[in-house]
């Protein structure tokens, strides 16, 4: 819950996805899939794009999706980088699948720490 935009039900619904072994997941790519925010190509032609993973636990894709809404209504940082990306030309669910995508990195880092101290008390 130390994460931005991180509440008592993001941290509920991130540790349910998780399970109670959060080492059976080996990396940070691993927990986005698990999710379904891992990118999948979608390119077609000279277009290069990326799309989310239709596939994972919906409830998790919905949570990491309200706290990227948060932290861009909320956060000065993330909005500057919403804005790069937006001048770099993607569009705003482009952007969103980024960010979506950087929070599952955040909070796997953040449950392993977490529940890996807990293992060992």
């Amino acid at each position: 819950m130390t994460l931005f935009g991180v509440g008592v039900g993001h941290t509920t619904q991130m540790l349910v996805t998780a399970g109670e072994n959060i080492r059976r997941i080996r990396n940070d790519a691993a927990f986005a899939h698990l999710c379904g925010v891992d990118p999948i190509p979608a390119s077609s032609g000279k277009t290069v794009r990326h799309r989310l993973n239709p596939g994972g636990d919906r409830d998790a894709n919905s949570t990491l999706h309200m706290i990227a809404v948060v932290r861009l209504r909320y956060c000065a940082r993330t909005r500057a980088y919403a804005a790069r990306r937006l001048e770099e030309g993607l569009s705003k669910r482009e952007v969103i699948r980024c960010l979506k995508r950087y929070i599952a990195r955040q909070i796997y880092k953040a449950l392993r720490e977490d529940l890996c101290t807990l293992a060992e008390t």
